[in-house]
């Protein structure tokens, strides 16, 4: 009985002791909430200058989130067109791009089918006003947020432009744009298919089932699923994806999270529509979150064959969590694993080091796992490619000429001077078009500097400091000027990646972003080595360990 008295007073003492840790915390939260409300009155009755408590609150919301992970976002109500845009891939709006350049904002791309393209908006137009108001020293952020509100009201825009060296104004109904989870599917010869998925928003699932029943129908054999700059999306519209080409009831993905809501398993909920047909999956660095649980179960599973770069490495789970006053909060709630048990995360964000500050999670710490059928694979923060592709990058010359604006500025020019060009797969730039684009770079300032300049740079600070450049400097200029001599020549040198660039930038004016991916089917070395892996059916089955 005494003993029983003791086991019960332990019990009784830890609840004790568990009990006013909740009740701290909740003491904590209401002390500080009171301290910045006292903070945010006095300083509005007592500062110097008038002050916006909206302002002031929203600053101090962000920087208290900037401390936790970059996920966990807060959206005022201002900024619902953003969480909408994130969610549905949908905004109120016009559907263009914009960037800035210098003190300018333009228009770097409009979308095909929305307001901007059908009043006639063009790449390279310079906003002057919206709504009679100048968008002079404002950002293109701030143009951004200005163009965006409620589908159905309308706004003035006064616009420059360039190759018509005129004024214009256009009177547009903003709608609800709906940006394209797939830009793009069709076939790349007789038995290969091909679906560029953009992102993960609703009906993703559905939309790459339609895209692909299409394709079979067309005779496709074999699929190259394209997640390549994919961020994400969805955790749901990944599983729906995955039930394409996997059996129903097969788990994808398994979310784990500090409560008992967010720990979930995620299984295939319908029949499977195809689970032999051979899949290449590409990836690169900037296939994140969705993309990686599919890329991931793709590989887990020994589905598919992943080729590619090593994806971004995002782990984490948000919801979306409304708030008062129509504002809304994206927050982290879980980490996320993939079938054969590992996480994708690259950044330990709940565990920083002493200077406060997230933790990269070293290789040397990497856990094994299993495939399906055996293959070991790593938990290294993202999904490693079963086939890695080289770097492609680009030459010195077509970074200048893309970063000055050349290209985009020829692109626009030509558009204004030819109606119409052939389908943008079959759009080349020959010879002639070439040489007249070599023409409109005369007196054109795209200076830069190759590796060997900088190297020289090295190589005369440190001969300075050594009291060698005397002794040196005349061999030194020798060779500067040799450099010269040979960047005078990259136009040529680099022609066919030069052409390839400018075929594309000109594709995209007539045939919008369809436009662009065509144009780089045929070029693209990624989905090269997919064609390859799925035309030898023995290094295929070979990658997965298939019988």
């Amino acid at each position: 009985m005494n003993h029983l008295k003791h086991i019960f007073a332990i019990v009784v003492l830890c609840g004790a002791m568990l009990v006013p840790a909740k009740a701290q915390n909740d003491f904590e939260i209401a002390k500080n909430v009171d301290i910045f409300i006292t903070v945010l009155r006095e300083l509005n009755a007592k500062y110097a200058d008038e002050i916006t408590p909206g302002d002031l609150t929203e600053t101090a919301i962000n920087a208290m989130l900037e401390s936790l992970d970059p996920y966990t976002v807060y959206y005022p109500e201002n900024k619902i067109e953003d969480v909408k845009m994130m969610t549905a891939g949908q905004y109120g709006g016009i559907g263009s791009l914009i960037q800035q350049r210098d003190k300018q904002v333009i228009i770097s791309e409009v979308y095909e089918g929305w307001p901007a393209q059908k009043s006639g908006l063009l790449a390279g137009d310079v906003i002057l006003k919206i709504d009679g108001k100048s968008t002079e020293g404002k950002s293109s952020s701030d143009v951004s947020a200005i163009l965006k509100g409620q589908p159905g009201s309308t706004l003035a825009i006064e616009v420059f432009r360039p190759t018509k060296n005129k004024k214009l104004s256009f009177n547009i109904k903003r709608e609800e744009v709906k940006l394209p989870n797939l830009p793009y599917y069709g076939m790349l010869d007789s038995e290969i298919g091909y679906i560029k998925l953009d992102q993960f928003t609703e009906n993703a699932g559905k939309e790459v089932k339609d895209a692909f029943l299409d394709l079979k129908k067309q005779g496709m054999t074999k699929l190259v699923f394209d997640l390549r700059n994919n961020g994400g999306g969805l955790l749901q519209e990944a599983v729906k994806i995955m039930n394409i080409f996997v059996d129903q009831g097969t788990t994808i993905v398994t979310t784990k999270g500090k409560i008992k809501e967010q720990n979930n398993t995620f299984r295939t909920p319908v029949a499977v529509t195809d689970k032999e047909i051979p899949v290449v999956v590409l990836v690169n660095e900037m296939s994140a979150s969705a993309s990686e649980i599919v890329s991931g179960s793709f590989q887990d599973l020994d589905r598919g064959v992943i080729v590619g770069k090593k994806t971004f490495g995002k782990g984490l789970v948000q919801n979306v969590v409304p708030l008062s006053y129509n504002s809304t909060m994206k927050i982290t709630v879980s980490k996320y694993y993939i079938p054969s048990g590992r996480c994708v995360q690259n950044i330990d964000y709940f565990g920083k080091d002493s200077t406060q500050k997230p933790v990269h999670i070293p290789d040397s710490l990497a856990v094994a796992f299993k495939t399906k059928n055996g293959r070991t694979v790593y938990d290294k923060g993202g999904v490693e490619p079963d086939v890695t592709t080289p770097d492609v990058e680009a030459s010195n010359v077509l970074v200048s000429l893309v970063l000055n604006n050349l290209i985009f500025d020829f692109a626009n020019q030509y558009h204004a001077n030819h109606s119409e060009i052939p389908p943008a797969a079959e759009f080349k730039v020959d010879d002639n078009l070439y040489n007249e684009f070599v023409n409109f770079l005369k007196n054109k300032d795209y200076q830069y500097k190759t590796e060997t300049e900088y190297v020289l740079d090295d190589i005369k600070e440190a001969a300075e400091a050594d009291h060698y450049w005397d002794k040196i400097e005349s061999l030194c200029n020798a060779i500067s000027e040799k450099i010269k001599q040979e960047k005078s020549a990259d136009l040529q040198t680099y022609k066919k990646e030069i052409a390839e660039y400018l075929a594309s930038e000109i594709a995209v004016r007539y045939y919008y972003q369809k436009g662009r991916i065509c144009s780089q089917l045929s070029i693209d070395p990624d989905i090269a080595t997919a064609k390859e892996i799925l035309n030898d059916n023995a290094r295929y089955r070979s990658i997965l360990k298939l019988k």
